[in-house]
């Protein structure tokens, strides 16, 4: 995840997948479209399509329906307050990773979404 997303607090930032296989989702996505890899262990890559960027991830179930939206944001608690005043229940309390710190919640029709912020 870029740290240039300060400029872009808010906002959708990162798409991921969760994945099977993620040699095989780099190969499918790769051939199919020519996206480009950075690679974060067998279990977790980064990708881009030469706009947005995204994740394939091997260490959660795979949800068939449709890919993890992970926000950018500036200050977690301040927007966590927010989801949660909103009606939004956090699901995966604020965890690092490598670059950053996220969370995760659901909205009220029970998507769930994940905000995070740079290190």
């Amino acid at each position: 995840m870029s740290e240039e997303n300060n400029c872009h607090d808010r906002c959708i930032n990162y798409i991921e997948f969760n994945v099977a296989d993620v040699a095989r989702a780099k190969d499918f996505y790769g051939r199919a479209f020519g996206w480009t890899y950075t690679d974060y262990g067998p279990d977790y890559c980064s990708f881009s399509d030469g706009h947005m960027t995204g994740g394939f991830t091997a260490l959660g179930p795979v949800r068939p329906g449709g890919p993890l939206v992970v926000l950018y944001g500036e200050n977690l608690a301040e927007i966590q307050a927010g989801i949660e005043a909103a009606g939004g229940v956090i699901v995966k309390p604020v965890f690092d990773f490598p670059g950053g710190r996220r969370f995760h919640f659901t909205d009220p029709d029970g998507y769930e979404l994940a905000v995070w912020t740079a290190a």
